[in-house]
């Protein structure tokens, strides 16, 4: 097994879903073979940036022929994470050593491959570049309780501690396979890229340490195969939230707000007056229409 990079363009002919499937030509079938079981990073142009960032991880699970493309197959993927930033490939005087070289120039020729193994050392640099960064609103915790400590001291808000703070590649493998520490990096950049709003009603709610009251909604469920893609995710306020997962809310491939007959209750007066959701600006930050279909047929009570 090995890891690689996947280039990937938003706009591309490929018939790819970030996170869930992966197209692309019998060319570079070898070098996918080598990452099955193992990790892959994002890789490639991300607009309105200028140049080519690494974006996420995810984990090839299964190589399979397309049926209808002559040449072409897919890999399926699960596990996907975004980075807490886009990394770009010449920062840190690059982190692939054959694609920029020690003067700063780029090998154009390893530039232009879609699919790149990496060394293992290069992996787990890119890894922990793109996933290092503190939340600025990390959740309140309760601390220990001990015979000196005042009852109300254990609702303090305490420092956050570092989300990888041990060196070694150990760590890092261990992370990103970790529950707790991906439902909290998907928590932090839903809530930074929807500025801790929900979407929903347009309520923007800070307590008074800071924190935003709003939560970050899967639109597939972890639980139901969906991964931590922002695109699979909705910056929602509890109560919306909790509609939202019991299908008496859903959302337009448009972004319509759709409420359930089976609501007991007209909720309109909570929502956007148009009845529309506040999505990002940029089209690879907003909800894809592949999660919001499968909201629509599976858990929504039309």
């Amino acid at each position: 097994m090995a890891q690689a990079i996947f280039y990937h363009k938003p706009d591309s002919e490929y018939d790819d879903v970030t996170g869930k499937q992966y197209h692309f030509p019998k060319t570079y079938l070898s070098r996918v073979e080598k990452t099955l079981g193992d990790w892959i990073v994002y890789y490639g142009p991300l607009p309105p940036l200028k140049g080519r960032y690494y974006s996420g991880i995810a984990k090839v699970d299964a190589i399979e022929k397309d049926p209808s493309k002559e040449g072409h197959y897919y890999a399926f993927l699960s596990q996907y994470l975004d980075f807490d930033r886009p990394l770009d490939y010449t920062e840190n005087d690059g982190y692939e050593k054959k694609l920029v070289r020690p003067d700063g120039t780029v090998n154009g020729g390893v530039s232009v491959q879609a699919v790149r193994i990496l060394d293992r050392d290069e992996y787990v640099a890119i890894v922990n570049a793109g996933l290092s960064s503190p939340d600025e609103w990390p959740d309140r915790y309760d601390l220990p309780t001990n015979g000196n400590q005042n009852e109300s001291d254990r609702f303090e808000d305490g420092p956050q501690s570092p989300l990888i703070d041990i060196p070694g590649e150990r760590t890092i493998v261990s992370q990103i396979v970790n529950r707790p520490f991906r439902d909290a990096k998907f928590r932090q950049h839903i809530r930074r890229i929807y500025d801790r709003t929900c979407a929903f009603t347009g309520l923007r709610l800070i307590n008074g340490q800071g924190r935003p009251e709003v939560e970050a909604a899967h639109i597939i469920p972890v639980e139901k195969g969906g991964n931590d893609s922002v695109q699979n995710g909705i910056a929602l306020s509890g109560t919306v939230h909790w509609m939202f997962d019991r299908g008496l809310l859903s959302l337009g491939d448009d972004y319509s707000i759709l409420p359930s007959r089976h609501l007991n209750y007209d909720v309109s007066h909570l929502l956007n007056k148009d009845m529309k959701a506040n999505v990002p600006s940029e089209s690879r930050l907003r909800p894809h229409p592949h999660y919001l279909a499968w909201h629509r047929e599976n858990v929504f009570k039309q």
